[in-house]
């Protein structure tokens, strides 16, 4: 099952930086980067999930989840590497949906 309920609203800079090893000050711009590309890969996951374009999904997923892993945000990390994997054994009874619903909630709730 997806994580349901994860909140990044209150993320410390100075802690993801350090997990990251990177200065604080590089945090900001490297979650807008996130959140900005993030939300067309967003956009081209869900059509994919709708045409069950499997070979996109995994693609998509896995962009996403590259980067999220990179920033520490480990729910996102978690749920897209279970979508990258079930599309990519074309896993027809996945809720892909509701994992997607659930990854960009969560990514909804993260601030820079």
């Amino acid at each position: 099952m997806p994580i349901l309920n994860v909140d990044y609203s209150s993320i410390n800079h100075e802690e993801m930086a350090a997990s990251i090893g990177l200065k604080s000050k590089h945090i900001p711009m490297l979650i807008t980067s996130f959140i900005e590309e993030s939300k067309q890969i967003l956009d081209v996951l869900e059509e994919s999930i709708s045409t069950r374009d499997y070979e996109k999904i995994r693609l998509n997923a896995h962009a996403i989840k590259g980067s999220a892993g990179n920033l520490k945000f480990t729910e996102i990390y978690e749920m897209t590497k279970e979508m990258e994997f079930a599309a990519s054994t074309q896993k027809s009874d996945f809720e892909y949906k509701i994992y997607f619903d659930a990854i960009k909630s969560a990514m909804g709730t993260i601030s820079h």
